[in-house]
This record gives C-alpha cells, structure tokens and sequence, in this order.
C-alpha cells in the first residue's frame, strides 16, 4: 500500500494511494450533490429528490449506499407510525462537505468563469500566462 510523505505526495503513485481515494469520492457525478443536499441536516429520500432535483430514485439509491459504505452518510430510521428513514452526514462525511467540498465552492465562485471560458475557448487558455 502506497503513504503520502509529508508534503502530501503520493510515495508510489499507485491506485490505492489515499489520494486517489479521497478524489474518487467526486468520480461519481451526484455523490458532491447529495453531500451538499445533506448539509442543512438530516433528510427523507423525497425530500433529497425534491431538492436536488433531475435525480432518478435509482441514481439517488446508488449514490447513497456508495456514500454510506465509505462512511460519510448514515441511514436512520426514525420512530414513527409508520417508520420512516432519514439519510445524515456522518461526522466524516460532515468534515468533507466543511472543508475540501466548502474549499472548491470557494474557488469556483472565484474562478468559475474562467473555467467555463477555458471549456468554451481551450485555444486562448493554453496561451494564457499564469500569475501566481
């Protein structure tokens, strides 16, 4: 199994290096969209189809047992009549939406833009210099 050294780099490179793993959770086009659905607090099935919106129940079950077998959502039954089931963020899974998911929010409010100019015009993009 390949470790990251200290400055974060993977020793090896290889497919199971832990960077690889943390960027597999964004692979999956819904799993940063239920994430982000589930950070207002615990939600019902209809209600995370209500408010995500363009979601099949199939697609929508997929991303929450991938979700919920890495650990970062938890499936709830709460005690009514009759029993219902709520989906949360797990403590990880609330650390991923704070920080890495609110980090890339951050930078595509900034730079959104000019990714989608980049996506639009790739030709322009290659030659522009970057500024640090």
């Amino acid at each position: 199994m390949s470790e990251m050294s200290e400055n974060g780099r993977c020793e090896d490179l290889v497919a199971d290096c832990r960077l690889r793993a943390a960027t597999d959770l964004f692979a999956h086009t819904w799993d940063p969209v239920v994430l982000a659905a589930l950070r207002p607090g615990p939600r019902r099935r209809h209600e995370l189809r209500v408010v995500i919106g363009g979601m099949s129940d199939k697609v929508l079950t997929e991303a929450l047992r991938r979700l919920g077998s890495h650990g970062l959502v938890a499936r709830r039954p709460v005690a009514q009549a009759p029993t219902r089931i709520e989906y949360a963020l797990t403590a990880l899974g609330e650390s991923l939406v704070d920080g890495p998911m609110r980090a890339l929010g951050d930078w595509i409010t900034e730079h959104g833009d000019e990714l989608l100019d980049g996506q639009d015009n790739p030709a322009e993009t290659r030659h522009r210099p970057t500024t640090v």
